[in-house]
């Protein structure tokens, strides 16, 4: 796909064409962001479980209902490899050209409803958390539910395991740390 295919196709010029896009790239990203749907937006009111929760449950009806192949190739095809999720965007519109990649758009724009939920303050208990391997942990029982075409996978039982297991390991980590931190300074 090519820019100049893009204007002959819609018949429009290249400089209407780059008024809308200003890139190839972000007319890329509009063509895919059509053929994905939104990422969920956390519940503002809960328990940070019950947040969370509600949260992989959105995730777990978009996994469910995705096209497993044409998501995977899609997602390949997208560019190199993260190095890691990009940082959360507090302020999406001032900085776009932070996020340089299809792929670092589309990875944060599906990591921002968890960046909302591990940035609030009942999240404190949590401690630092890294957020792809919390994103993983969350969500990789899911993908992996979907990828095994198996008839009866429970999204909803899985999605409440991954939930309190994260929990449960997240908070562990977070008290051992502290008192690490403790036990140093005595």
């Amino acid at each position: 796909m090519t820019v100049d295919a893009v204007t002959r196709s819609a018949n429009v010029a290249r400089a209407t064409l780059y008024r809308h896009f200003p890139s190839g790239n972000d007319l890329l990203a509009a063509a895919f962001n059509s053929l994905i749907p939104p990422a969920p937006t956390p519940p503002a009111e809960g328990s940070l479980r019950d947040r969370l929760i509600a949260l992989v449950l959105a995730q777990a009806e978009v996994v469910a209902h995705a096209p497993a192949m044409m998501a995977a190739m899609s997602w390949l095809a997208l560019g190199r490899d993260l190095e890691g999720l990009p940082e959360p965007r507090h302020n999406p519109a001032a900085d776009t050209a932070s996020i340089t990649t299809l792929r670092e758009r589309i990875a944060q724009q599906y990591a921002a409803p968890f960046d909302a939920i591990f940035d609030s303050p009942e999240a404190a208990e949590l401690g630092e958390v890294d957020r792809s391997c919390a994103i993983a942990l969350l969500i990789g029982p899911l993908v992996l539910g979907r990828l095994s075409t198996l008839p009866d996978f429970d999204y909803s039982e899985c999605a409440r395991a991954a939930v309190d297991g994260f929990l449960h390991v997240q908070r562990a980590q977070h008290r051992a740390s502290a008192a690490n931190v403790e036990s140093a300074g005595a």
